[in-house]
């Protein structure tokens, strides 16, 4: 049943006295009833404001189709911001809404409070809403194909970044950067696509570097505020059940929410409420974790190093140890493979060399090879990277369509 907006503004309120009073600190809130749709179309597009592209379209079929089957459901949406936007699903109950308030403060207290996003730019929506402008009016004057082309190829680069800007030593590891800086035959509008999709990846690296103790926190505030509700025996065990299913063990992944809760729970047991505030303002995923997974945490979340021997998934390891390293090595750099760009006239011919900072991982052949067509659309002559396959040092060319390799 939907929830009724008077008694939900109440209940937030409520909630809103009760996280101050807790100590949370945010920027003023604003929220917002959406229907399922709406709500999805943020969650596709990551904000409510920006470029129309076909990924997008992707992603929100995606959702939809996996909410339609029971597999997931998006219950809100909060924007980095100030002031801060919270996007909550219309047909929510009561409760529900409720919870999800409470878990958008600490959201909220957390964009406001961490390091890494004390340098975003609390303005984001706007910055969005106006290159989604700027772009519909390069398709309008330069057609669809072009632009969308051009997207395409940026988008394949945008998160290859350097987080944090500086003096820029050789090799280069920002690569947009690079590319706007160096690429010889990009048009103004090309340059002004690649440069705010750069922006946009620096505004969103902070959240894919925080995600489990950003959800881990807001989790945790959740428990606590709506426990001071003093529920009702019926809405109490809702609630409980609401809450099992958000930290709940995912088949082949790992839940965020699960691990982060568990390990805020483990330092508040152990060092005290301001030590958790310390972590709250300190901490990335990969200090937290470094720093604060233990071998009890580790057995009582039933972690274990898996791997497939015979066709199949067992357990390879077990030593908590091996648990934190695997789970630092995918945490690094959130995940993606550092890419740096080496020589912008190689062999003399302004040709691009770019290096994979091998870690014992291999790159995906197939999406090597798309990223390097896109790499081309953008410098316009040939693109070459050294990685390392099958355990040998391999360099790959791409002309155009074509793309070779050879081994150094």
């Amino acid at each position: 049943m939907a929830c009724d907006l008077d008694r939900l503004v109440e209940a937030v309120e409520a909630v809103v006295r009760r996280a101050r009073a807790a100590g949370l600190d945010f920027f003023p809130l604003r929220f917002e009833l959406c229907p399922p749709d709406v709500l999805y179309t943020f969650g596709a597009y990551g904000m409510p404001t920006r470029f129309s592209h076909w990924s997008f379209g992707k992603a929100y079929h995606l959702l939809k189709s996996q909410a339609k089957l029971g597999l997931t459901k998006i219950y809100e949406l909060v924007i980095n911001s100030d002031p801060c936007h919270a996007f909550l699903l219309e047909s929510n109950s009561l409760l529900e809404n409720t919870l999800v308030a409470a878990h958008v403060l600490a959201h909220a207290d957390f964009f406001k409070h961490n390091w890494r996003f004390q340098s975003t730019n609390r303005r984001m929506l706007h910055s969005m809403s106006a290159f989604a402008e700027r772009v519909r009016r390069y398709e309008e004057r330069l057609g669809r194909g072009p632009v969308e082309r051009f997207l395409d190829a940026a988008l394949a680069v945008a998160e290859q970044i350097d987080p944090f800007p500086g003096p820029r030593p050789a090799p280069q590891r920002d690569l947009p950067l690079f590319l706007l800086e160096r690429a010889p035959e990009l048009a103004d509008w090309e340059r002004d696509i690649l440069a705010s999709l750069r922006e946009e990846a620096l505004y969103f690296r902070p959240q894919m570097e925080t995600k489990i103790l950003n959800e881990g926190w807001a989790t945790f505030w959740h428990v606590r505020l709506l426990r001071e509700l003093d529920l009702p025996p019926a809405q109490a065990v809702e609630f409980a059940r609401m809450h099992a299913a958000v930290i709940a063990p995912h088949p082949h992944q790992l839940n965020p929410y699960r691990l982060g809760y568990h390990l805020l729970e483990s330092i508040e047991a152990r060092y005290g409420r301001e030590r958790l505030f310390e972590v709250r303002t300190l901490e990335t995923d990969v200090s937290l974790v470094r720093n604060y997974l233990t071998p009890e945490l580790c057995q009582a979340l039933n972690l274990h190093v898996y791997a497939q021997q015979n066709g199949q998934w067992q357990v390879a390891a077990t030593d908590w140890t091996a648990v934190r390293d695997l789970l630092l090595r995918q945490l690094e750099n959130c995940g993606l493979p550092y890419i740096y760009a080496e020589d912008d006239n190689y062999q003399g011919r302004g040709e691009l060399y770019l290096r994979h900072g091998y870690d014992g991982v291999e790159l995906d052949v197939t999406h090597l090879t798309h990223a390097l067509r896109h790499v081309h659309h953008i410098w316009r002559r040939p693109v070459h990277l050294e990685t390392v396959q099958g355990g040998r040092n391999t360099v790959y060319t791409c002309h155009g369509e074509e793309v070779t390799s050879r081994v150094l």
